[in-house]
């Protein structure tokens, strides 16, 4: 009786061991559908209460505005974050969401407007940004959330000029969801505009998905094709070599603002590719030895310049996506939690050689600008 009733305990902890085997097994193929879901809000976005709006009257709805160190600088960044808001309740985060300013002011920050901030004054708005999980899925609902981000950019911008600009020129800077926002401020209000279209030194749509066809050369604001163009838009998305479900998330899932401004599917259309690198849209293989300096910046202050950790990566754009190989210092590499490695990268592969091209293109408006001016009597 004791052999038998040991015998059923056996059999009973392998039906556990089993279960407990399955259950992991499960967890850890659907792991991405589980925290997926735990971002939803679960509530339709018409019925949706969105945030506050910001008031950019005040400097508490800016992340950056200029200190009186950068008066004298002759360009102006207009800086547009991108997601750092995971979800959960709300469809699109508020401007004082502590977990979202954190990584914004932590990593976004240091690593992707810090290129700039030796090239103009830089302008960067708090604004009520979709949440991350609204590029998890292709609903209706994720689509409506990142259109009403946009009114908080369109409106930052117009107080920009109104309150800041001075008839000085700009660069775009657009970072993922920033970038795409930049891609539809650039459609309606620069393109439209024959002053704002003359004073746009260029766009840097970065680790953004934009239709090439959009772009061409007779295009109101077309590629930059070549170093020192102005008056033109550097976009590009990166795979790392060999990466391939990077790729097929690029291509497929990628949304785009179509002529009604709504947001469509990629689908079969070529995204453009510049490439840092090169300071263009050539197809050529970029060697490690033209990168002029990887950063890892997170946690430093703004202002703080970071190491530089030259001929990192090799770059090349292929199939409308720039792809790069892997980098050399560990301090380039992927970490933090699993919404965390769906955002931007906490570093910038191409740190100095963004720094140096807009520095490139800013001279070269200025110059023409100077050149422009009406001659000032010298007198007797």
């Amino acid at each position: 009786m004791g052999g038998t009733f040991k015998g059923f305990k056996r059999w009973i902890f392998a039906g556990l061991a089993l279960f407990l085997a399955l259950f992991l097994t499960a967890a850890f193929v659907f792991r991405y559908d589980i925290l997926s879901n735990a971002l939803d809000p679960k509530v339709p976005f018409l019925t949706y209460r969105p945030p506050p709006a910001p008031d950019y009257g005040k400097p508490s709805s800016w992340a950056l505005l200029p200190g009186a160190a950068h008066a004298n600088q002759p360009v102006d960044v207009f800086f547009l974050h991108p997601t750092t808001f995971d979800g959960g309740r709300d469809w699109n985060g508020g401007i004082d969401q502590p977990k979202a300013q954190r990584f914004l002011s932590r990593v976004v920050i240091p690593n992707y407007a810090g290129p700039f901030d030796r090239v103009g004054r830089v302008f960067a708005p708090r604004y009520r940004q979709a949440s991350l999980y609204t590029y998890l899925t292709l609903r209706d609902d994720a689509r409506d959330a990142r259109r009403f981000a946009y009114g908080d950019v369109r409106l930052a911008f117009k107080t920009y000029l109104s309150r800041y600009g001075e008839a000085r020129p700009f660069i775009i800077v657009g970072v993922e969801q920033g970038g795409s926002l930049a891609a539809r401020l650039l459609r309606e209000e620069i393109a439209t505009d024959p002053d704002l279209k003359r004073r746009l030194v260029a766009a840097y749509l970065i680790e953004t998905v934009a239709p090439a066809d959009e772009y061409g050369p007779k295009a109101a604001i077309p590629a930059c094709e070549h170093k020192g163009e102005t008056g033109c838009v550097a976009a590009w998305a990166s795979a790392q070599e060999g990466d391939f479900r990077a790729v097929q998330e690029l291509t497929g899932r990628s949304l785009v603002w179509d002529g009604a401004d709504q947001l469509v599917n990629l689908e079969h259309r070529a995204p453009l590719c510049f490439n840092p690198l090169l300071g263009g849209t050539g197809l050529e293989r970029a060697p490690a030895k033209l990168n002029l300096g990887a950063a890892n910046a997170t946690g430093l202050d703004w202002g703080a310049r970071p190491p530089f950790l030259q001929r990192q990566v090799s770059a090349r754009c292929e199939n409308g996506l720039l792809r790069t190989s892997k980098p050399k210092s560990s301090a380039l590499r992927d970490s933090g939690s699993w919404a965390d490695r769906r955002k931007v990268d906490a570093f910038n592969l191409f740190y100095a050689d963004l720094e140096a091209d807009a520095l490139a293109r800013s001279a070269t408006m200025i110059g023409r600008s100077l050149a422009a001016a009406p001659a000032v009597p010298q007198g007797r």
